[in-house]
């Protein structure tokens, strides 16, 4: 399985917490099939992003003007989240972190949020 096949496996997996919380393994279980077959790092990532949502939560408000991270929709609160773990973890480089976010977010997200994802992720 890719890297973006699994980056995309870990903002479903974020996107279904943030929609209804349950144990974030069972739910990363139901994305990947089986966490045997995911790589470690995503996991990392996923509980990273999980773990430290309200942290995450507060610099990209920080960044957003005129909007709050609660008004966004729950793919790009998920997408964000997911760039600000993988931020934190500095085991990939920037430019691949935000143009898969962009791209995730050009399949899931709203039509123009890709804009967004790109600016907040540039800025943070």
């Amino acid at each position: 399985m890719s890297r973006s096949v699994q980056r995309e496996k870990a903002v479903l997996s974020l996107y279904a917490y943030l929609s209804l919380p349950r144990d974030i393994h069972s739910i990363m279980e139901d994305s990947f099939g089986s966490l045997d077959k995911a790589d470690p790092y995503f996991i990392r990532v996923v509980e990273n992003a999980q773990e430290h949502i309200q942290e995450y939560t507060n610099y990209i408000n920080q960044v957003l003007e005129n909007w709050t991270f609660d008004r966004l929709g729950t793919i790009e609160k998920a997408i964000l989240l997911i760039g600000c773990a993988e931020f934190s973890l500095k085991e990939v480089a920037a430019v691949i972190i935000i143009d898969e976010a962009v791209e995730l977010a050009k399949t899931y997200g709203e039509a123009d949020s890709y804009r967004l994802i790109n600016n907040v992720l540039d800025v943070i």
